[in-house]
């Protein structure tokens, strides 16, 4: 498994905003040059463009199918053990394989116990359809108890982790490095917050970024000392905001990453990060700035994003047209 991994989210998505041909041709340069630069990791998941993601993902691998580790997850609707193993093999169908390397719960679902979830991925893995079990937004004592109820090691924990979100580090990090379990960092990048392209004056489009408080204004202000202190680390070694971001968490031990790609330039940049080697100091830079950034939270930042939500559908359902969000 590379370090630095590829999140596949936005093949065949809408929300994204990329459009039919990143679907349908996009998509497969990009895994292809993944590939060529030592990614292995590969992320997708079931609600995904409701398996979209999967097909795409299956078929731009091929007959290469054997250098990638394969991930994906379960939407956790109702996860009894028939319906894990359905799911399961569901996916695999439409990933186009005979064994997927990494299987995981998408979400918690306390309605429904985790004995009979569990049962569903030792009988999948029982198997051979499944090699690795893997939770995604879990607790420390929810993960701790997936892996008693199944009696064996649950791999990995994917959840966001990145400069603007250290919430993995409290419980999760540690746990996983003392077990030999696996952070795997989603939006490591804070959806492109730390990619740098973004300011207050220049907020990005697609439903995704723009319904995310990290992009409003005054997050967007909030965030210009971390980015300073990213571009700053960065052009000390010819790279990007976003490449120091992904090596500042590859430097802690048991963290992957999957950031997602729109071209193929981006998929190489990322898989460079891996290189890249920070300083004891230039680390604790990254980290002081990391702690002193403050977001609103959602609580507060609600009106705003229930203002600019408004604004939007106004816009595009005509009559009276609401003026657009700053």
């Amino acid at each position: 498994m590379s370090a630095v991994g590829l999140g596949t989210w936005q093949f065949g998505s809408r929300e994204w905003g990329y459009g039919h041909q990143y679907a349908e041709r996009d998509a497969q340069a990009i895994v292809e040059r993944a590939l060529e630069h030592g990614i292995t990791l590969f992320d997708t998941a079931e609600i995904y463009a409701f398996g979209r993601s999967e097909r795409i993902l299956g078929r731009a691998l091929g007959a290469r199918r054997g250098d990638a580790f394969l991930a994906t997850k379960i939407f956790p609707l109702l996860p009894l053990a028939p319906v894990v193993v359905q799911r399961a093999r569901a996916s695999a169908r439409r990933l186009g394989v005979e064994a997927i390397d990494l299987y995981q719960i998408h979400q918690p679902n306390p309605l429904v116990p985790l004995a009979s979830t569990m049962a569903g991925f030792e009988k999948v893995m029982g198997e051979g359809l499944v090699r690795h079990a893997g939770v995604s937004n879990y607790s420390l004592a929810r993960w701790q108890a997936a892996e008693r109820a199944m009696g064996k090691a649950v791999l990995s924990n994917q959840v966001p982790y990145n400069l603007a979100d250290r919430r993995a580090e409290r419980e999760l990090l540690p746990w996983a490095q003392d077990h030999g379990r696996l952070i795997i960092a989603y939006s490591p990048l804070a959806q492109g917050l730390l990619s740098g392209h973004y300011d207050a004056a220049h907020r990005p489009g697609g439903m995704v970024r723009t319904n995310s408080p990290a992009f409003l204004p005054e997050n967007l202000r909030r965030a210009e000392p971390l980015l300073a202190a990213l571009r700053t680390v960065a052009d000390a070694h010819g790279a990007t905001p976003s490449q120091v971001a992904l090596a500042w968490l590859i430097r802690h031990p048991n963290v992957v990453v999957i950031p997602g790609a729109r071209t193929t330039e981006q998929v190489e940049r990322n898989a460079a990060a891996a290189d890249l080697e920070l300083s004891d100091e230039e680390d604790d830079v990254l980290s002081r700035a990391s702690d002193q950034f403050h977001p609103q939270g959602l609580k507060e930042v609600w009106p705003e994003l229930a203002r600019q939500r408004l604004a939007g559908l106004t816009a595009r359902g005509g009559g009276s047209r609401a003026p657009a969000a700053s």
